[in-house]
């Protein structure tokens, strides 16, 4: 039998890294030695993870500069746009955070992120990355909410399982209806193609918030239901494309 207490750290690194993401979390509450192992976000586990699993093209990227550690980058990686949860005009690239729209003509199409939230508190940065057309929405949606519709619509709040800002005319929807400007400011400036918008959702607090170039621009919904809520976002111009890296707890607490 092996003492582990004699193996070095690249060693025991080296064994972990053939082990999955559950099965690193089980072995993180074994020992102190463990914890302390899988606590360090930049070593070899969790490098080598992310050569496994993330695209080159991700990792060398600006696209990653806001999860600097590589057990962060791994964990943005399971929290990106779901390929298999999406409209059939919309696919994610290779790097894996990438959604584009394909130029469908008369259609509005959708995507959920891979995973919900029902407790805690979570923030994600969401990255326009192309034209906006007439409607850009980002938010939030339960699985109920639809991905794709006929049109040039705003999907996303278009409905009682959707909550979205259209960044084309700062409006905040929900039930299909308009809830107002938002952000609260006089000739509050447009959304421009390249900024990170963080999407700031307190599943305690049932509220979701938005910041833009690090200024935090208020609670734009509250009251929201007691349900699996996932990042989402609706498009409408043809080629267009929208990143989503998410962050973990928004680092105000």
């Amino acid at each position: 039998m092996v003492n582990w207490c004699l193996l070095s750290d690249h060693v025991v690194e080296v064994i972990f890294s053939y082990l999955d993401v559950h099965d690193l979390r089980n072995c993180s509450l074994v020992c102190k030695n463990w914890y302390r192992y899988l606590n360090d976000e930049n070593n070899d586990v969790w490098r080598l993870h992310c050569v496994r699993k993330l695209a080159e093209e991700a990792l060398k990227s600006d696209l990653l500069a806001s999860v600097p550690t590589y057990k962060a980058k791994l964990r943005a990686f399971y929290h990106a746009w779901n390929p298999n949860d999406c409209s059939r005009n919309i696919y994610v690239k290779p790097n894996g955070f990438t959604l584009h729209r394909n130029p469908v003509a008369q259609s509005t199409d959708g995507s959920r992120g891979k995973m919900g939230f029902r407790s805690g508190r979570h923030a994600w940065e969401v990255v326009w990355e192309g034209p906006l057309g007439t409607v850009a929405v980002i938010g939030i949606a339960t699985k109920d909410a639809a991905v794709q519709c006929p049109g040039y619509v705003a999907l996303l709040g278009s409905d009682e399982h959707s909550w979205g800002w259209n960044l084309v005319d700062n409006h905040l929807l929900h039930n299909g209806d308009s809830q107002g400007n938002y952000p609260l400011l006089n000739n509050a400036p447009k959304y421009q193609v390249g900024e990170r918008i963080r999407v700031i959702l307190d599943c305690d607090d049932n509220t979701l918030a938005f910041e833009k170039n690090y200024e935090f621009l208020g609670v734009a919904f509250r009251g929201l239901p007691d349900k699996q809520l996932y990042p989402s976002v609706s498009a409408v111009y043809g080629n267009t494309e929208v990143s989503m890296v998410y962050l973990g707890p928004p680092l105000d607490g």
